[in-house]
């Protein structure tokens, strides 16, 4: 079983856990073909890992990682290349925020129609509150082909926050480790599903009070102190079982 991912882990076992994540993600169905792409960084390094362009997401294993530096190059397999609006987005996102090791982007259909809405994430959801006064959002500009300009502009539109939308385009999660970011990744798309399916309802939506929602919003991130750990360590469980 995979231990619990601290900040500091390995960079083996950064490797694995991350190829881990792209095969869960496969799982659940939020992946799309070989577009958008979930990353971390190699711990000590300015540099990260990063799938292969061409890769579906279920194909992913350790081996198949590559190393991409804060400057854009390719470190170790020469021979791949990596899409480079993930460099564009996690590169800068890196650059930017020391604290964060994990950064995962996503194109799910629940997700973008979110991002596309002028009102944002609601907090109409447990789900949605983990994200209340906590979530960014960034204009849509086109691929994000320039780091210094969408690619900054990605940096400073998160700001200190851990989750943001991709107007018309996607969501980023974001965490001091993978089981972090995957744990933010699974409670935004499931508060973009049940917005989606709420107001898809025409019914009247019961909103908590600011003051509810910002009580829960310390609470659930203080519910446990290694946020995602548990979560994490199950889907291993869960993984083994299927044979994934």
């Amino acid at each position: 079983m995979t231990a619990v991912i601290t900040a500091l882990s390995r960079p083996d076992q950064v490797r694995q856990d991350l190829a881990m994540a792209y095969r869960i993600f496969a799982h659940l169905g939020w992946d799309d073909l070989t577009y958008t792409h979930l990353s971390a960084r190699i711990p000590g390094r300015d540099a990260f890992l990063i799938q292969p362009f061409g890769l579906l997401f279920e194909e992913v294993r350790p081996e198949d990682l590559i190393e991409v530096s804060f400057e854009g190059e390719v470190l170790d397999r020469k021979n791949h290349s990596f899409n480079h609006t993930g460099y564009v987005i996690h590169g800068s996102i890196y650059k930017a925020r020391p604290d964060l090791n994990a950064s995962f982007h996503l194109h799910t259909i629940d997700g973008v129609a979110v991002s596309a809405m002028e009102e944002g994430l609601l907090p109409v959801s447990q789900f949605a509150l983990h994200f209340y006064n906590r979530i960014s959002y960034h204009d849509y500009g086109s691929l994000a082909l320039e780091f210094h300009g969408q690619g900054g502009k990605v940096a400073t539109d998160l700001g200190q926050n851990k989750a943001m939308l991709l107007r018309n385009h996607g969501t980023i999660t974001c965490g001091e480790n993978i089981q972090e970011a995957f744990l933010y990744a699974n409670f935004l798309e499931k508060a973009c599903q049940t917005q989606v399916k709420c107001l898809s309802s025409g019914r009247p939506l019961i909103i908590p009070p600011p003051e509810i929602c910002e009580k829960a919003a310390r609470d659930l991130r203080e519910f446990e102190p290694n946020f995602g750990a548990r979560d994490w360590q199950a889907w291993m469980r869960k993984l083994e079982v299927k044979g994934v």
